[in-house]
């Protein structure tokens, strides 16, 4: 009797696991089916930055992330440093990683064509970001209207009384394709009113300390002008540094971009001009919104903004352009400290009389 017990009680157990182990398995397939599922539906997007010494980078990739991640999509953001060879990998990187998205700040617009065409065959949407990249036929150029940038500096020369005067150029790389935008922009409002341009230099890699050089070792024709335009804020300041060893800051009008803190206290304390604010928050959300879209493959919306089209050199290709702001000691509070984009405490930081209370 002992051994029949023994032989139904292994029956029973063999049975029963027989019962539970296909209800297992197919649980844990269902599992995985699921799992898979909710990857499938999670965006994935690689950003790739020329580098993040210039302060606005580190604002746009902020915002585009935070943008991207209420969207429901994951960022994968690489710093290339400068190094177009390390860019050049992070974008073979995002490939193998199949990223749906691809967002770039090109560091030279003339040297990713090959890996774009390597991303595109694999089926990964591309993003030129901020500035455009050469014959490479990306999905989309989102970006501020260039042109605009440069007739703002321009004009504010003009509204400040530059007119018959003589301007100095001190530009930003020449393998930024963004920059002869600007200064073709900067050169009509130049020429409609008179101004001689008497040198026109360029900073390769958007590099600070080549505008100090500049002006060091010119600065006998640069005390002869009226005026200097400077292809960002950041070139601005070594320009403005250079004048103040020869007091001549606040005499030679200096303009630039960005709207960074620095030259917004430049510009109250009255060593520069102006400077054009780009909407960095609006152009990175809506970037952040357009590859979300590319990834869904959805039309992009144009909203408030104007999507037209714009030649890389080879191919027409989407461009969605935001309009830049001039801002200047008169509209800064209403520009600047109104929007949010910098404290007034930090604007006016080295003239607090200005500060209204």
């Amino acid at each position: 009797m002992k051994i029949l017990a023994k032989r139904i009680m292994q029956a029973l157990i063999i049975i029963l696991v027989l019962c539970i182990f296909p209800v297992g398995c197919g649980s844990e397939e269902t599992l995985q089916g699921t799992q898979g599922k909710d990857e499938e539906k999670k965006i994935q997007i690689g950003v790739t930055f020329d580098s993040f010494v210039i302060e606005r980078w580190q604002r746009d990739r902020d915002v585009f992330v935070s943008m991207a991640k209420e969207l429901g999509a994951d960022v994968n953001i690489q710093n290339a440093n400068g190094d177009v060879a390390e860019q050049k990998k992070q974008i073979e990187y995002f490939i193998k990683k199949k990223m749906d998205v691809i967002v770039i700040v090109c560091i030279d617009s003339q040297a990713l064509k090959t890996n774009i065409k390597k991303a595109k065959d694999a089926g990964v949407k591309v993003i030129a970001y901020d500035r455009l990249i050469s014959d490479s036929d990306v999905d989309l150029y989102i970006s501020f209207d260039n042109e605009k940038v440069g007739e703002l500096m321009g004009q504010a020369l003009v509204d400040n009384g530059l007119v018959g005067g003589k301007v100095t150029m001190i530009n930003g790389s020449p393998k930024d394709n963004n920059v002869p935008m600007v200064c073709d922009g900067f050169k009509s409002v130049m020429e409609e009113n008179g101004n001689e341009i008497v040198d026109s230099y360029y900073c390769d890699g958007w590099k600070a300390e080549l505008a100090g050089e500049y002006m060091y070792k010119n600065m006998d024709v640069v005390s002869e002008c009226d005026a200097i335009m400077c292809g960002n804020d950041d070139l601005a300041s070594r320009v403005v540094t250079a004048l103040s060893e020869k007091r001549l800051a606040g005499k030679i009008m200096v303009v630039g971009q960005d709207a960074d803190l620095e030259a917004c206290q430049r510009i109250v304390e009255g060593t520069q001009l102006m400077t054009v604010y780009k909407p960095i928050e609006k152009l990175a959300q809506r970037a952040a919104e357009c590859a979300v879209n590319l990834a869904k493959e959805e039309q992009i919306g144009t909203g408030e903004n104007d999507l037209s089209t714009i030649s890389d050199g080879t191919y027409s290709i989407p461009y969605l352009k935001i309009d830049p702001v001039s801002v200047t000691k008169e509209n800064m509070d209403e520009v600047i400290i109104n929007s949010g984009f910098h404290l007034k405490e930090d604007v006016y930081l080295n003239v607090p009389s200005q500060i209204e209370e």
